[in-house]
């Protein structure tokens, strides 16, 4: 991993210091946890490589990992991937192989990935859109970006108010404020186009399929 930024080495604090506690909560929604899982396996094929970066514990690509033929799972937080090494070990699964990196740091050639997943992440992230331009790049002609998010902008705007303040003092790591709308624009003006979007009841967060045209 390449010398972190101050903010990274904050943010990567941060989660390295939350990591069991986040390891140990229960799933908010385990209904709609499920269905994301259905969803996403829609589009993977025994033969899909996968790239899950924020991956955190690794529990969501230690269960894709049977439908593909290898994923790479990537956080900044060394903590996370201590823990997603553990399980995946437990569990017996092989074809996942974790790596330290901030999002800006992983290393891969053009069009290297039939999916790419981004869950909980990019508005964790400093530039979504300079994010997505990156997982446009990162995706295979006619392969998806998968995405859950937090769009706060829709139900918690006051937070834009809130997180700077948290972010000051260490409590929170950085957190950006955007809208499902906005969300949706940027992943059009990065080229892709939205085959599913869904928000379930009383969630903050959108679920969204985007594939990157076929050449």
């Amino acid at each position: 991993m390449s010398q972190d930024t101050d903010q990274q080495r904050k943010d990567r604090l941060f989660w390295d210091r939350t990591a069991e506690k986040y390891a140990s909560d229960p799933i908010a929604d385990e209904a709609a946890y499920q269905r994301k899982l259905e969803i996403t396996r829609r589009y993977f094929t025994p033969e899909s490589e996968v790239l899950e970066f924020g991956c955190g514990t690794g529990s969501t690509a230690i269960l894709h990992a049977p439908f593909v033929r290898h994923i790479q799972a990537t956080d900044l937080s060394g903590e996370m991937l201590r823990i997603g090494r553990e399980r995946a070990a437990e569990a017996k699964v092989e074809n996942i192989t974790f790596e330290q990196a901030g999002f800006d740091d992983i290393e891969a050639a053009p069009e290297s990935y039939d999916a790419v997943l981004g869950l909980s992440i990019l508005h964790l992230l400093e530039d979504r859109d300079a994010a997505i331009a990156r997982v446009h790049e990162l995706v295979r002609p006619g392969g998806v970006f998968v995405s859950s998010t937090a769009c706060l902008g829709d139900k918690m705007w006051f937070f834009s108010l809130i997180a700077p303040i948290g972010r000051l003092f260490g409590l929170l790591p950085t957190v950006r404020v955007f809208t499902a709308k906005q969300l949706a624009r940027s992943l059009r003006q990065a080229g892709f186009e939205i085959e599913e979007e869904w928000r379930p009841e009383k969630s903050i967060a959108v679920f969204i399929v985007a594939r990157k045209p076929a050449a």
